[in-house]
């Protein structure tokens, strides 16, 4: 190779630099177009408002076309200016694969400041990416101290029918402004204006926390909605859960009697100076239209609505003076969880009258949310909305279940003013149908529409298969999800019930995080878990706790088992951090109330809505021991404890509850179990708890599993289990070797089955297995809800087996994921996605005469572990290659008619073709 010299003034020089530049811009170019850094969040939110974390966490997704695509290192800067100037704090390339859960180290935050952040990384091959668009956060007001706002509520005398005061107040803008942001929160519900429009998109909020402990605060920039000059401000407030009539004793008053409004409006000018507006004894009060109850609907009078009443030139001469009132600041906290927002609108699909004469509308989809109605007619033309979920069998209105809840919303119109607009502002209903009285007029269609509403989670996962009714399986699962998670997981959203119970959220938790982004929301709620759990540890059958102290087994698990299923979902350890205290505090409890480790105290549940036939004369009726129930979960709890131990460090105490976990199944053995391994109760539930949570000795497993092959069997393959037994079921049934098995229950059609509801036209998952009977007469209606999620946990086996997709505990949040699909049924396409805290991970496998498809991507940044259903003899291809001439691939074992594949990053398209011809593939034969 000849060397060329090159001198200062060589026109050499002068003739190749520019070239020089621009092939090092374009290598440059390339090498950052390939690697670059997408989705920034904090705390696994996009640019949140009001945060109160003292040190916030960042999470970033890596993006490469490449394949094998690792993080090396990471720098992040916070600036406290969008174009990145002023930096707060800056990392520095630190050299860790971690882009989720990275902690702020820098100076004390300021409250109520804007901070802007942005990332770059560096591969393994070497290459930086770019630095990343910028992201943002605000802060809150973390402190009792930075609250100068004072609880305000109406100064007139309320009437006993307590209609929703509003409030409101002026103010002046003198100077140029740079940004505004509201902090708001209130005792019961409300719905606040400035100048005339509504703050935010978000309804009953604050939302729905253990009041007294934690109530939540909203932040809201509304920099766009002031002006110089006079400007308005003010709040619509609702009875909401704070004081209305709540739980199935229909009390009042719950959390107090009063209704108020705290509200602190931080203004910033670009001449850099600030302001605030406060609620104080300056603002006014009158009366609204609206009558709200949560459970009986709302009536909206429009006749006395106060048109203008939240812009600057309205007359509120004849207001009262707001009262000033004296309440505690230090249980505020911000609010992470995503709010109720408003989703998909449905039109009627069918307008009919009813063999009563009552004139209905159907509009397809069970859901839960609210009807918007448009009308013309006189004053006083009063139009009743009433709701319910299904049809009696001669096709009449039914509203036996919802109990005593009215479920009707009354809208008095004003008249005069052409077409009037109607929703309400503080309730929900669950329904499908809705019964129309008193409308003025022929029914238009199009002037109903019915709003879903639900926690503005975003939309994680999705599974799709060539069976048509496990697709609507699959749906019913989702809408059952969406109706109930409202704020909290609640067991049913129509009744006069729609409580936060404990067991339903537990038994759903994994299911739902596959569906959606339930991060925040479960890690909110958790958070009542523990300021509601009791000092002895017990844990309340619904939280936010209003019904007492019962506490059951199965239910009060929720404090172990959602902890630990958040932390394997999302990959973050300050769920277990957080929640350790009471996770522990339950597992003393339980040890607290056995005596020789065996729990068979107090009173429980167990498998709750078990199969029963109606006239059960030869004992078919599936009952299981609520004591061997109670004493699976004792160990399955303080298995958990171990493991979130071992995640925090505490190998000291994971050792104590290694110790405990052991006698505690010792216990199990020498009560509920006969030397041969003959349990007490043979149920269903009995055998899969059992297995599932590991209470047997291996050398009794394999019996174990086939007398609950046999017991299925028994029944005619059907299930039996209540809600307890339900989620491990056809888990347990793979993993015992019995996944035909599994597969036959799941495409099961008649009663009790998944599919026996979806072919009698549900929609969403009820609460029981024969809700509607095939003769299409019901079950007693004291609770009988068609929406209620649990038994939709099915979804976790469809997701995790029958699409495949898991992740490892060494690499929660699927940093290192299982593709391990279980092809069966007769099914011949499946396709599982799941967008995780990485990326986008996919498993599509297709049947195709004697050979089988496997597509999967895999997100930059993690590892997999893939299984290709690999029979001895067939031929294993990726992309058209010979597995053993793909270099990126490692093969990591053989075994159960499965090939162990180590895989990185990047999408693989992999063929299996059986038939004679020796494995293309060499590997040792450990399997797993």
């Amino acid at each position: 190779m000849r060397l060329i010299p090159i001198l200062p003034n060589s026109n050499y020089v002068m003739k190749k630099i520019p070239l020089l530049l621009i092939v090092f811009c374009i290598v440059s170019f390339l090498s950052h177009a390939q690697l670059q850094v997408q989705r920034l969040q904090t705390e696994h939110l996009t640019n949140p408002l009001g945060l109160d974390s003292k040190a916030p966490h960042f999470s970033w997704w890596l993006e490469s076309p490449d394949r094998n695509v690792l993080q090396t290192a990471y720098e992040i800067k916070v600036s406290a200016r969008s174009d990145g100037k002023e930096t707060v704090w800056s990392s520095g390339k630190v050299s860790s694969p971690a882009s989720i859960e990275v902690l702020y180290a820098g100076p004390a935050l300021q409250a109520a400041k804007k901070y802007y952040w942005r990332v770059r990384v560096w591969d393994n091959r070497g290459r930086a990416s770019a630095w990343s668009e910028t992201a943002s956060w605000e802060m809150g007001l973390p402190a009792a101290t930075d609250w100068t706002a004072r609880w305000i509520g109406p100064g007139f005398t309320e009437d006993i029918s307590r209609p929703s005061p509003l409030l409101r107040k002026t103010f002046t803008l003198h100077k140029p402004l740079s940004s505004a942001t509201v902090f708001i929160t209130a005792h019961g519900l409300y719905e606040a204006q400035i100048n005339g429009h509504r703050i935010g998109d978000a309804y009953l909020t604050p939302g729905w926390t253990s009041y007294n402990k934690r109530l939540q605060y909203q932040a809201y920039d509304v920099t766009a909605q002031l002006h110089n000059g006079e400007n308005a401000i003010g709040a619509l407030l609702g009875n909401g859960w704070y004081r209305g009539t709540i739980g199935y004793d229909l009390q009042h008053n719950v959390y107090g009697r009063d209704i108020s409004l705290l509200l602190q409006l931080v203004i910033r000018y670009k001449d850099g100076s600030m302001e605030t507006v406060v609620s104080d004894g300056s603002w006014k009060s009158s009366t609204s239209g609206v009558h709200s109850e949560i459970y009986n609907g709302e009536q909206v009078d429009a006749r006395k609505e106060k048109p203008g009443w939240s812009l600057p030139g309205y007359d509120d001469s004849g207001w009262s003076a707001d009262s000033v009132r004296t309440f505690p600041l230090e249980n505020l906290v911000a609010t992470y969880n995503e709010s109720i927002t408003k989703h998909e609108e449905f039109h009627p699909v069918r307008i009919f009258k009813s063999p009563s004469g009552d004139q209905l509308i159907d509009f397809g989809q069970n859901l839960v949310g609210w009807v918007m109605v448009k009308a013309k007619g006189h004053a006083g033309d009063r139009i009743m909305v009433s709701h319910a979920e299904v049809l009696d069998k001669n096709g009449n209105f039914y509203t036996d279940n919802l109990r005593r809840a009215r479920a009707t919303d009354t809208f008095i119109l004003k008249g005069g003013q052409g077409e009037e607009v109607f929703e309400p502002h503080f309730t929900f209903h669950g329904f499908r149908f809705i019964k129309i009285e008193g409308y003025p007029g022929e029914i238009d269609p199009s002037a109903f529409t019915a709003v879903a509403l639900y926690s503005n989670m975003s939309k994680t996962g999705e599974f799709h298969c060539s069976n048509p009714m496990i697709n609507q399986l699959q749906h019913n699962i989702q809408w059952g999800q969406r109706g109930n998670f409202l704020d909290v997981p609640t067991d049913c959203p129509q009744r006069d019930e729609r409580l936060g119970w404990t067991g339903d959220a537990q038994v759903f938790s994994r299911t739902a995080a596959y569906n959606m982004g339930v991060e925040n929301f479960f890690t909110k709620w958790l958070k009542d878990v523990a300021a509601d759990q009791l000092p002895t540890g017990a844990v309340p059958f619904v939280i936010p706790n209003i019904t007492g102290n019962g506490c059951s087994t199965g239910w009060a698990d929720v404090s172990t088992i959602i902890p630990w299923n958040v932390y394997l979902a999302y990959g973050d350890k300050q769920v277990l951090e957080d929640q350790y205290p009471s996770m522990k505090a339950w597992v003393e409890y339980m040890r607290g109330q056995s005596r020789n480790d065996l729990w068979n105290t107090g009173s429980h549940f167990g498998d709750w809505l078990f199969y029963r036939p109606f006239d059960d004369n030869d004992g078919s009726s599936a009952v299981t021991d609520k004591y061997l129930i109670a004493q699976c979960f004792y160990a399955h709890s303080t298995q958990l404890l171990i493991n979130a131990a071992k995640v925090l460090g505490k190998e000291e105490e994971a050792k104590e509850y290694e110790q405990l976990e052991k006698r505690i199944k010792s216990a199990f053995a020498r009560e509920y179990m006969t030397p041969n391994g003959r349990l007490v109760s043979g149920t269903q539930t009995a055998y899969v708890l059992a297995l599932q949570f590991d209470m047997l000795p291996d050398s009794l497993r394999k019996q174990a599993a086939q007398r609950l092959a046999d017991n299925v069997k028994s029944y005619n393959y059907h299930l039996t289990t209540g809600f307890l037994g339900t989620p491990y079921l056809c888990h347990v049934l793979s993993q015992t070797g019995y996944t035909d098995l599994a597969y036959r229950l799941l495409l099961q059609d008649s009663y009790p089955s998944w599919l026996y509801p979806v072919k009698m036209g549900a929609t969403t998952i009820w609460e029981r297995w024969d809700g509607m009977r095939p003769d299409s007469s019901f079950e007693n209606p004291g609770m009988n809800s068609f929406n209620h999620y649990s038994y939709g946990a099915i979804g976790d086996w469809m997701y995790r087996v029958v699409a495949g997709l898991d992740t490892y505990e060494d690499g929660p949040g699927y940093a290192h994921s299982r593709i391990y699909p279980h092809p069966g049924g007769n099914l011949k396409e499946v396709e599982g996605s799941l967008e995780t805290v990485y990326g986008k991970l996919v498993s599509h496998w297709t049947i195709n005469g004697d050979s089988l498809l496997l597509d999967v991507t895999i997100p930059a940044n993690t590892i997999s572990t893939v299984y290709i259903p690999a029979p001895e003899g067939g031929l294993v291809t990726e992309s058209g290659q010979l597995l053993g001439k793909v270099k990126e691939i490692s093969v990591a074992g053989v075994g159960r008619g499965y090939l162990m594949l180590n895989v990185g990053s990047g999408t693989w398209h992999f063929a299996v073709k059986n038939g004679t011809d020796k494995p293309s593939y060499t590997a040792p034969q450990n399997g797993e």
